[in-house]
Parts: structure tokens; sequence; C-alpha cells
């Protein structure tokens, strides 16, 4: 896997050149009855097949990160891994900002997972990547359940601890403890703001695709979500702002809280609801899979100095 970066591609980011298939089926021999051969000849996997997206993660995590068990249940997100690992290696070059531009490593970084979901995939990157310690919190005991036990599959229940959300209405209120501080926090929100806009966007996944076939029955979602993963009343604009206005309460005990923000024409309201909470720094930070553009927002309530006081390079 030594072609060039893919491009956009977080230059630390594992998932550089075309993969390596005859490898990934030797350590995952399931794979090998999902790959096809695309429009240009090249092996690749039928990507609105449910059973082959969740087959491959499961080949990816386990040759590039060493996560030998990795499941989900039926209907749940099954998530875009490249794209999850350049969120989090943006992410730690914003925690390296105040240590020097030396990336903070080891478990004494604790990172805050707002909706760990059933694949657990942050945390499972995070801790493969940089030694991170995280919690995971989520509102479905299903999610949870399906997460737990991936952790303790892979011995990770050291590294990885998870915590329901008791409350369906609430994001971050009532979840932390008075004591314990978090380095960063992290959130895939739900983008849409209701099942048929959800509906409506897998479509539009499928022709860009070229996979959208009349006489095939494809999934109504192509990657899986329950309906908490992929849509809310109002949409990520409301569940965003709402996690904002959380945010304030729990400012001392986070240096930086940070979510991913589907449309750039979402930025200004959030933008907007930052400035009205009082946030001392506000961070846009840009990345690029290939023909995808995405973003993650990223703020603190922390002054320079308190910045400065929180994390020094002789701290980790």
């Amino acid at each position: 896997m030594s072609a060039p970066s893919k491009p956009g591609f977080h230059p630390r980011n594992r998932h550089q050149g075309r993969y390596d298939f005859p490898q990934l089926i030797k350590s995952s021999p399931e794979l090998g009855q999902f790959v096809i051969l695309n429009p240009y000849g090249k092996e690749s996997i039928d990507f609105a097949n449910p059973a082959a997206v969740k087959v491959f993660n499961r080949a990816l995590l386990k040759a590039l990160y060493g996560i030998q068990h990795w499941n989900i249940p039926d209907g749940y997100l099954c998530p875009p891994i490249p794209g999850r690992a350049d969120y989090i290696h943006a992410a730690a070059d914003l925690l390296a900002e105040l240590s020097g531009g030396e990336i903070p490593r080891g478990a004494s970084v604790r990172v805050l997972d707002i909706g760990v979901g059933a694949n657990c995939i942050y945390p499972l990157l995070g801790h493969s990547d940089y030694r991170w310690q995280f919690v995971g919190s989520d509102i479905d005991p299903v999610a949870l359940a399906s997460a737990k036990a991936i952790v303790q599959a892979n011995k990770l229940d050291k590294a990885i601890s998870l915590r329901q959300q008791g409350n369906t209405q609430h994001i971050l209120n009532g979840l932390l403890k008075a004591d314990e501080r978090f380095d960063l926090t992290l959130c895939n929100p739900p983008f849409h703001a209701s099942l048929e806009e959800a509906t409506r966007g897998s479509q539009r996944k499928w022709r860009a695709l070229g996979k959208a076939d009349p006489k095939r029955k494809l999934p109504v979602l192509n990657f899986g979500g329950q309906h908490n993963e992929l849509w809310c009343e109002g949409g990520e604009i409301r569940f965003v702002t709402q996690l904002i206005n959380e945010s304030v309460a729990v400012g001392s005990q986070v240096l930086w809280f940070s979510t991913l923000v589907s449309k750039a024409s979402n930025l200004p309201p959030i933008q907007s609801a930052l400035k009205k909470a009082g946030a001392v720094q506000v961070r846009v930070v840009e990345m690029g899979q290939g023909q995808k553009q995405s973003r993650f927002v990223a703020w603190t309530f922390q002054t320079e100095a308190q910045q400065k006081a929180w994390y020094t390079p002789n701290t980790r």
C-alpha cells in the first residue's frame, strides 16, 4: 500500500493508495466473496451492499489496526473508516499546537466520543494510532452493548470505557463526572432532519457510485444507521447548537470540544451559536477524502493562559 496518497487524505492516515485486496483477503478470507471489478477493471467492493461494507470494514480494522474482532448489529451505521481516521488525525494536530507541534500520545490523553455508536470506531482508531484513553457515550443501550462486545473481544477494557446518556433529551448534561477532565471531545452528529431526508441522501450516494439498478432491490440506507444515528428533529444545526449550549456548563472540564459538520452552509448558524455561548476560540478544520469535502468545528472556553496551564509537553 505504498502508492501515492489519496487526494486530501491526512498524511498520517493509514488508508493511502489502492487497497491490497489479496492481502486483505489473506487476513480476512470472508472478504473474497464480496470483491468485484469496478468499471475501470480494478478490484473493489459493492458499496451499496451493507454486508459487503461490514466485512470490508472488518478486514480493514484487522489488517491495518490490529483489531481482531469487530461486528455490529444489522441496521446500525457502518462507518467509512478512512474519513473517520482523518478526523482523528486532524484533531490530534489541534492538540499538538499546545505542545510545540508534538502530538500528545498515551493514556494520559482522555477523549470523549459523543455518540460512540454500535461500531465504536473513533475509540478503536484513536487508541490504535495514539494510545489515547476513551469514554464513549450513547443513548442507545443496544449500540452500547455492541460497542462493549467489541471492546471486550479485543481486550481493550482498560483503554475504552462506555457510558449511557440516561436522558435522551440531553447530550452532555449529566454525562461528565464532577472531577473528570477531557482533552478532546469528538462527535459525528445526526445530520438529517427526517427519515425521508436521510433516504434521499442515501439514494444520491447510489447514483454517485453508479450503483443504482432498477432491477435490483437495494437497502433503504446503504451504510445502515438507526434513526438517532442519521436524523433528529431540526437536523444537524439543531443538534450541534444543543451540543454547544450544553458544553458551556462543562467548559472548564474540556480543553477542546469538536463535532463534524456535514454541510458548509450549516457553519454560519453554528458559528453564531458559538459566539453567543462565549467560546474563547473557534476553529473550522477542513478535510478532504478524494472528491468528498468534510470539516469539523472545534471550540474551547479556555483562555490562552488556561490552555498553557492545562497542557504542556512535560505533563504528558
